[in-house]
């Protein structure tokens, strides 16, 4: 029998990554997708396969439905299957409200929203023909407070929270799963682009009740859990993993 396959947008490196090379550990091959960062695709490939997994690295902007749909066309040539899906990959323009253009909202929405929905609807033609499926996307507490100049960011991560929501209830009937896991500030390369940063994380290391920051291991744990049977009844949830920051004003 040939092992599940999971695709994970945006693996190349991060959070995404993590995730990638925890799944490829519990037995699962990879698809690792990028948009720029070939090399460094390559080298989470190459770990994989260390692992003893198989691995295809797909170069793809999930922006564009035209970019989805190639994409699915690589992994039914390569793997003829989905069983997991992880839409990770995001982008966005880090400004105030008032100096975002169309272009940046955009981009943004595309990446991080859009991108889900037809990923989403292409993995689901696949899970069902396996009998099922798990879709896990990844958020942020921008979706639900305010977070300086995270506009277009924290709009995207709510149209994935409410979609996680609508795509839970119509895909069940395929027995596929869907949720999405909402990290607190965790200090990857994705964090070295906002202009705040040291502030976010002098804030994750003062003031998370827990005693310490998150870290990428603490969201791919939660990433990893979603995917037994035990949680098969969590459907359209966004699980928050910030060691209880959002708790406090």
């Amino acid at each position: 029998m040939s092992s599940k396959v999971a695709l994970v947008t945006g693996s190349s490196r991060g959070i995404g990554k993590a995730i990638a090379l925890r799944l490829a550990k519990s037995g699962y091959d990879i698809v690792v997708n990028y948009a720029r960062s070939k090399t460094a695709a390559l080298e989470t490939a190459a770990e994989i396969e260390a692992l003893g997994q198989k691995a295809m690295v797909v170069k793809a902007n999930v922006g564009k439905p035209e970019k989805i749909k190639d994409m699915f066309t690589q992994i039914d040539e390569t793997f003829g299957r989905l069983d997991v899906l992880v839409n990770n990959a995001a982008s966005g323009v880090l400004r105030p409200a008032m100096e975002l253009e169309e272009s940046h909202w955009d981009w943004t929405m595309d990446i991080n929203s859009k991108a889900l929905l037809f990923c989403a609807q292409e993995a689901a033609k696949r899970m069902e023909k396996n009998g099922g499926g798990k879709i896990i996307s990844l958020s942020s507490l921008g979706s639900i407070r305010y977070l300086e100049n995270y506009t277009t960011v924290g709009v995207s991560k709510a149209a994935v929270e409410a979609l996680t929501r609508y795509l839970a209830v119509e895909l069940s009937a395929k027995n596929i799963v869907v949720n999405a896991v909402s990290g607190g500030a965790v200090d990857t390369e994705a964090l070295t682009h906002f202009p705040n940063r040291e502030e976010l994380l002098e804030d994750a290391r003062k003031n998370t009740p827990a005693g310490r920051m998150v870290e990428p291991a603490d969201l791919v744990n939660v990433v990893m859990f979603l995917l037994t049977e035990e949680a098969s009844m969590i459907r359209g949830q966004t699980i928050i993993v910030d060691g209880g920051r959002s708790l406090l004003v």
